[in-house]
């Protein structure tokens, strides 16, 4: 199984190409390649020569050892409103261009979710089938396969968190059923899953192995999207890393954890991302070490 982390924060303390060169150096097999720089309108991926910055970009990490495993599209994916969704939309479909260009074979899209999902969610989820079905001919196009995430949504008044899009297990599965296409598949956002009230562990057991083949993998304490360390917060990585080998999980096992490195003082990012790396290895070894017993059994 390979092991990967984002881009997201390291990238921008550092620059995209300094990123490469930590996650790189702290042993990673790959990465996560973050677009959600391209919400700005100055990032090299939205200029003219965004495809010679993708080429160069591909040969650093090249250079480097590593792999894209995987990329992450541009978000949020809607606001309701115009010219927003038609350059958000566009953006989206250049991330999956721009990640094929960088090698990955997955990319992950959130659904939108600019609307209530308790009035309407099932208009919601009617707008996502479009949306992910308007994006298969490109997947068939740069050979890549789009990852739909499950959400959460806040109450503006509370600032509670609850469910939105895909967040039921039960949802998620249905949405992937209707699609029904070889180019969608599911990434399972563990902290997502245990914010909306779902153990991490029934959901990928729910999932299973076919639809189940991407991760974006951090701690929440249940009251805050945390996107940290494993072990910093209350998620039982014990039962997590089981169901993983329960189902016989095939994909990479990729953080999605980059507020852990938010507060660190620049020389200290590195040996904060090697200190990743090494519990990322940690938990593979888990999932191993359970998949190892069940075939014992």
């Amino acid at each position: 199984m390979r092991l990967g982390t984002s881009t997201e924060i390291l990238g921008r303390r550092f620059g995209e190409g300094e990123a490469v060169r930590i996650i790189a150096r702290a042993g990673f097999d790959g990465i996560d390649w973050d677009f959600s720089c391209m919400e700005f309108d100055d990032s090299p991926w939205n200029g003219e020569n965004w495809w010679q910055y993708a080429a160069q970009m591909r040969t650093l990490v090249e250079e480097n050892g590593v792999s894209v495993l995987q990329a992450h599209a541009p978000y949020p994916t809607s606001k309701g409103e115009e010219p927003y969704d038609s350059v958000a939309l566009e953006r989206i479909i250049r991330s999956m261009e721009a990640a094929s260009i960088l090698g990955a074979k997955n990319i992950v899209v959130h659904p939108m979710k600019h609307l209530n999902y308790v009035k309407y969610g099932k208009l919601l989820f009617d707008k996502n089938v479009e949306l992910y079905q308007q994006l298969i001919p490109y997947c068939e196009r740069w050979n890549i396969r789009v990852c739909v995430e499950n959400m959460y949504e806040k109450d503006p008044n509370t600032d509670l968190i609850f469910n939105s899009g895909c967040g039921m297990p039960e949802e998620f599965c249905t949405m992937l059923d209707t699609l029904n296409s070889q180019w969608i598949v599911g990434c399972l956002d563990i902290g997502h899953a245990a914010l909306v009230g779902v153990d991490p562990a029934d959901a990928i057991h729910m999932l299973g192995q076919e639809r189940l083949q991407a991760l974006h993998v951090h701690d929440v304490d249940y009251f805050t999207d945390g996107h940290t360390l494993p072990f910093i917060e209350k998620l039982d990585w014990s039962s997590i890393t089981a169901a993983l080998a329960d189902i016989g999980y095939q994909g990479d096992f990729v953080f999605e954890a980059d507020k852990f490195f938010r507060n660190f003082p620049a020389v200290l990012c590195p040996e904060a991302c090697a200190f990743m790396e090494k519990t990322g290895r940690y938990l593979i070894g888990e999932i191993e070490r359970n998949s190892k017993k069940a075939n014992i059994g």
